[in-house]
């Protein structure tokens, strides 16, 4: 609910309520068209809708994670949840008072080697918190982040089915997603805080993270000192995951105007031995002194192998 006071809240979920009447009997013909009507006239500026479940003969056909996917993809939600154990349920019963580690990324390859890595790098962030928190704590919850957006402004969205092999691929991995409406990590920030005062941390790689950085965040006034304050405003980190030379040469070739330079350790980098040039470095160098950046060692398991 959006509305800042009872009444208006009552007024809108009288709305919705209309709303759903309407479209179980004339909006039934596809989803799309169900969850449209549905939301006609309360939903972004009034209402989220962050979590749909269909019962009876009417919905048999339908299937629920993408009718989740719709949710974020077409606006109707700042964020859905996909759990790797089946269940369904909203972002807030997984997110409520606990310590979250979010692993943003495309997740394109699919593959059982990538799954891996990302597995890896989540598990690695997990530790990383634990080791924050002490025993004492519970246990912090790790989530890979999807977003339902565009990466540039001239591509298209990504269309529901190829959002699903992602997720699929994940979930197959064991791993719960997060699937978001935005892209920005501040916007990821903000919905997590909603549910959590507990830390929040992002584990990223190296290409992910100079991503970030080289956005020029027009569509905000403060442009990226606005987007980094918006990010780190409530007890946020970043773990940067360190990255072979190689992948990370090949990874950032197709979108870095930043001048780079780095030094490896048996062919990789971490974030530490990473230097961006002026005027962007001193902002780097200052979030790397100030912990929030924090540089993940290069496991030795890895260094070994290489």
């Amino acid at each position: 609910m959006r509305d800042p006071s009872n009444v208006l809240q009552q007024e809108a979920i009288g709305i919705l309520g209309v709303n759903l009447i309407y479209a179980a009997f004339y909006e039934l013909q596809t989803k799309e068209s169900f969850l449209e009507g549905l939301a006609q006239d309360v939903v972004r500026e009034r209402i989220e809708i962050d979590f749909v479940d269909f019962r009876g003969p009417a919905f048999a056909g339908w299937d629920r994670l993408t009718l989740l996917a719709y949710l974020a993809r077409a606006g109707l939600a700042e964020a859905v949840f996909f759990s790797s154990t089946g269940a369904t349920v909203p972002p807030t019963e997984v997110l409520y008072k606990r310590a979250v580690v979010l692993a943003p990324g495309y997740f394109g390859h699919v593959d059982p080697a990538h799954g891996q890595i990302h597995a890896q790098m989540l598990a690695a962030g997990i530790q990383e918190l634990r080791k924050e928190l002490g025993e004492t704590s519970s246990p912090p919850i790790g989530i890979f982040c999807l977003t339902a957006a565009t990466l540039r402004p001239a591509e298209p969205a990504p269309e529901i089915p190829d959002l699903l092999r992602r997720i699929n691929a994940l979930l197959a991995q064991g791993g719960d997603v997060l699937l978001f409406r935005e892209r920005e990590l501040y916007t990821m920030t903000a919905l997590v805080n909603r549910y959590t005062k507990a830390p929040v941390r992002f584990v990223a790689g190296l290409s992910l993270l100079i991503r970030a950085f080289d956005d020029s965040y027009f569509h905000l006034e403060g442009r990226r000192l606005e987007a980094l304050s918006r990010l780190f405003a409530q007890n946020v980190r970043i773990y940067a995951y360190p990255m072979t030379a190689v992948d990370l040469h090949e990874s950032i070739k197709s979108f870095s105007a930043t001048r780079l330079e780095w030094s490896e350790t048996n062919g990789w980098v971490s974030a530490e031995h990473l230097r961006v040039a002026p005027p962007l470095g001193h902002l780097y160098a200052y979030l790397l002194a100030s912990n929030f950046l924090v540089s993940m060692q290069i496991p030795a398991a890895l260094t070994a192998d290489a």
